[in-house]
Formats: structure tokens, sequence, C-alpha cells
């Protein structure tokens, strides 16, 4: 089986690859599709255009061979045109239209060649000499729109301009050369075709991205959850493995023959051998209570209890951890009513387990100083300390599970890192408050508080 932190780094680079290659598929697959459709649009158009020039020309020109026969357009259909027969200075074509005739006539031929027939402009431009050309008819938004693609560069509107009649036409037709302009939304028609399938590209793809970092975040707590087992492991094997051996030397030391005649050394090596086995069952009852936190099926058996008495107790019981390391402790004690409904037992193991680890994690002339106050509604109860300090990713990290922080050049530091886990869960249990503040090399504050409802 290959390491979790072997193949972590694999994972996340083929990942990371496989999610760049979609993204910069579905870019250019959305690039490419606006491409065809902008092409579509474009050829539409176009075809647009000829259709209503066409439909513009054949209407002039029909009503003017009626006309040039002496008959009456509306009243016959179908006639056949003599383009040489038609005078050189005829009318101009914008003579043959209203502007809402015009706009039908449009709007019919967008239909035809499914175009979006609802935003759209118009104008019939005139040439003027000296001048370039005028509008001679146009639409009511017409000028508006014109403005805004004249002043856009990049518009959404597209212009389309070209001569009512064609341009090899002209000898035969007159100098006539009027020109029909056409303004569109050309892009809100790809928009409005591309929107669902661009949307849902979008969609899915911060799908896989969102699936992808909650992945790696597994992944990481799978690598930090394998690191802790491993630490837990090691700790609990060297942590059960000195009291088996001093057992053991003990046992050895009873059955030796100078040991068997004389009872104090039986009575010795005995007391020895009690105390290793509290020992293991003082270690293997942290397991279960770990057990216990993780269940949630810590039982409480609240009464009221004198915190200050607590400190005391617990102060005393300590003296020999506090004379190794020549530690003194301060206590100011000035809480006025020092009682809270509390179990009693799980309270004074979280001020036994702050005031070990506030032993362990020093070096020489410890001093701890312990304070208490109340205020309206609780009771804060402060335990400082001059020891080695943690720092910021530390302190992040000290109520989880099996974590220990790294002691520098403290080494006789022994346990499961559970003590910390312990303490948070029981303040917890109790609907207290905890909060660490600590810098590196030069102590630690816990700050714990109480409610007193």
């Amino acid at each position: 089986m290959i390491p979790l932190k072997r193949i972590f780094p694999v994972i996340v680079v083929l990942i990371t690859l496989s999610l760049f290659g979609i993204i910069y598929i579905q870019v250019n697959w959305i690039k490419s599709a606006i491409a065809i459709k902008k092409e579509q649009l474009f050829e539409r158009s176009v075809g647009m255009i000829r259709d209503v020039q066409n439909d513009m020309l054949y209407t002039r020109q029909t009503a003017l061979m009626f006309k040039l026969n002496g008959k009456d357009p509306n009243a016959i259909k179908g006639f056949g045109m003599d383009m040489n027969r038609l005078p050189y200075n005829q009318p101009p074509v914008s003579d043959f239209f209203t502007v809402q005739e015009l706009r039908k006539c449009i709007q019919t031929n967008m239909r035809k060649n499914h175009l979006d027939s609802a935003h759209f402009e118009f104008a019939i431009l005139a040439p003027v000499v000296g001048i370039g050309s005028q509008l001679k008819m146009h639409s009511a938004g017409f000028e508006k729109m014109y403005q805004e693609n004249q002043r856009d560069s990049v518009s959404e509107h597209k212009k389309y301009q070209i001569p009512v009649i064609p341009l090899e036409d002209v000898s035969n037709l007159g100098p006539q050369t009027e020109s029909l302009m056409i303004i569109m939304r050309a892009d809100d028609s790809i928009a409005k075709q591309l929107g669902f399938m661009i949307s849902g590209g979008v969609l899915f793809t911060m799908i896989i991205v969102t699936a992808f970092a909650l992945t790696i975040r597994t992944l990481l707590n799978q690598k930090k959850l394998s690191e802790i087992k491993s630490d837990f492991i090691n700790n609990m094997t060297h942590e059960l493995k000195t009291p088996l051996a001093t057992i053991s030397l003990a046992i050895d030391a009873i059955g030796n023959e100078k040991v068997l005649n004389k009872p104090d050394k039986i009575r010795y090596f005995s007391g020895i051998i009690k105390e290793e086995n509290k020992r293991m069952n003082k270690q293997v009852e942290s397991i279960l209570q770990s057990a216990l936190l993780e269940k949630d099926e810590i039982g409480l058996k609240l009464q009221a209890t004198d915190v200050h008495a607590v400190i005391q107790n617990t102060t005393d019981n300590l003296q020999l951890q506090l004379s190794a390391k020549s530690g003194v402790v301060d206590l100011q004690l000035d809480a006025i009513n020092p009682v809270i409904m509390a179990d009693d037992v799980h309270f004074s193991n979280v001020i036994f387990n702050l005031m070990d680890n506030a032993i362990k994690y020093s070096n020489e002339n410890l001093e701890i100083k312990i304070h208490t106050y109340n205020t309206r509604k609780s009771l804060f109860l402060i335990i400082t300390d001059n020891g080695i300090g943690m720092s910021r990713d530390t302190i992040s990290r000290i109520f989880e599970k099996f974590y220990r922080a790294h002691t520098g050049n403290v080494h006789n530091v022994k346990g499961f890192g559970l003590g910390l886990t312990y303490v948070k869960a029981i303040v917890d249990a109790h609907k207290g408050k905890i909060k660490v503040e600590s810098t590196v090399g030069k102590g630690s504050k816990f700050t714990l508080e109480f409610p007193q409802d």
C-alpha cells in the first residue's frame, strides 16, 4: 500500500491538471461557439438585407411598370417587368414606402431569416452633393441608436448599410443611389442562444472547483489524522512500556533470594508495582474518557462547588512537581462569590490539567499566578505562567484530540495529547468559555469563564 504522504502530491497534481484542462476546454468551446454564432448571424443578416432590398426594388419597379402601361398597380398582380422600358429619371425608392410599411417589410424578412425582429432601427439615406448623405426617412429611435453605435466601438449594436439599387443597375435606372441602413442588437441574439449553455458550463465548472477544494481539504485532514494516529500510537507505546518495564523489574527483584527474606524490600517493590499499575490505569482511563468525549456522553453530577477550595487542594497536591521546577504559585483569589454549579471531580481535573501543563512546559524558576474575580453573572478564573509559551499555530490546535505541541528543548514531556481536549470539553459541558493567550518564550495565559445564574 502506497503511503498517503507519497501519493498525496500526485493526487493534487493530477486533479489540478484535470481541472485546468476542463476550464481551458470550456473557455475555448465557448469562444468557438460564439464565433460560429456570430458568423451564422452575419450570414442571416446579409440574407435579410438582400431580401429587403429585393422587396423594395420589386415594389418600386412594379409600380413604375404599371404606371407606364396606364394600369392601376393595385389591380394587377404578377406583371412582368421590362427594365429597358423604364424612364431614365425615376422617383427614389423612399417615395414608395411609409415608415410603417418599411418597418413591416424589414420585420417580415427578419423572421424569414430567423433573426430577432424586436430590436432594430432603420433609415434611408440620400446622397447630397458636397455634404455626403442625409436622412430621408428613418424610424423613431434610429438617431439615438446610431449615436450609441458611433460612440462605442465595441457596441452591441451591429450596423448594416446597403444601396437600395445595386451599383451595377445605376446606369439603367438613374442616378438615385439611396441606401438603406439597419442597426440591430446582434449580440443580444447570441447571448439568448448561448446564455443557457454558458451559464451551465460556468455552473458545472464551479461545482468541479468546489469538489476539488473539498477533496484537497479532506485529503489534508486525512493526512493530519494519519500523522496524529502515528504520534498517538508511538506515545501510547512509550507510556505503557515504561510502567510495564518497571513492574517487570520489580517482580524480578521480589523473586531474588536476597529480597525474599527482607519484608521491607518486598513492601517497597510491591509499592512500586502498585504505583505503576495505578499509572497504567490512569492512562487507560484517559483514553476511555477521550472516547466518551467523542460520543458526547460526559455525565455531570452538578453540585455547589467552591472554586477557591478546589484551587487550594490542587496546588497542595502538586507541591512535589512544583518543587522539582523551583516553582511557586501566587494565589490571587479575589472572587467574592467563588461558588459555581459544577461536577466536583471533572472540575478538579480541569484545574489539575491546566496547572500540570504549566509545570510540564516550563523551565526552572516557574511562576504560576491564579486569579479569580466575579462579574455580575460570571466567575472568571485566570491561570498564568512564565513557561516556554506557544506559537500561533499551536494555540489554534491545542484543543485538538491527540495534538501535542513541539516542546523545543523540553524532552521529558509525556502524555497522549488528550489533556486540553478534555479541559475544553468539560468547560463546554459546564456552559463555560475558555480563551488562550501565549507568547513563545514568555508563557501562557488561560482564561476560564463560568456562569453563576
